[in-house]
């Protein structure tokens, strides 16, 4: 029996309003982790990223390096930072992983939302998520 998390984070079902999901004041549920960068919002907690009020269909990879970028928001993170936080594990050397999956991340958010770009390569140094248009 596997224990393995699985890979798909979000649901292909529609979800309630943003206020409708909005915790309650007071109490440990007003605790609860929200990341926006522009019209992208992230609940890590829940393993949710909405986009133009729809949840992304991302695997979970990908949600967690989403995650990891938008708690750094316009920091630029090297790749081994990253693989590290993500992976949690030493990045070997030529492992283009996390190079994948900036590339997955990238289309699926440009697919939803694609008049704005977010993940930024800074050559030589790694990857930046702001919300410029």
């Amino acid at each position: 029996m596997s224990t393995a998390p699985p890979e798909s984070a979000g649901t292909p079902y529609a979800e309630p309003p943003l206020a409708a999901r909005a915790p309650m004041s007071g109490g440990a549920q007003s605790r609860r982790e929200v990341l926006t960068i522009g019209p992208l919002e992230i609940l890590p907690d829940d393993n949710i990223a909405i986009a133009a009020g729809r949840t992304l269909m991302l695997s979970l990879r990908e949600f967690r390096l989403l995650t990891e970028l938008a708690r750094r928001a316009d920091r630029i993170m090297a790749r081994e930072e990253l693989f590290r936080l993500v992976w949690g594990r030493e990045m070997r050397p030529g492992d283009r992983s996390v190079d994948v999956y900036v590339r997955k991340l990238r289309v699926k958010l440009e697919h939803a939302l694609p008049e704005w770009r977010f993940i930024h390569t800074h050559f030589g140094f790694g990857y930046r998520l702001s919300a410029e248009r």
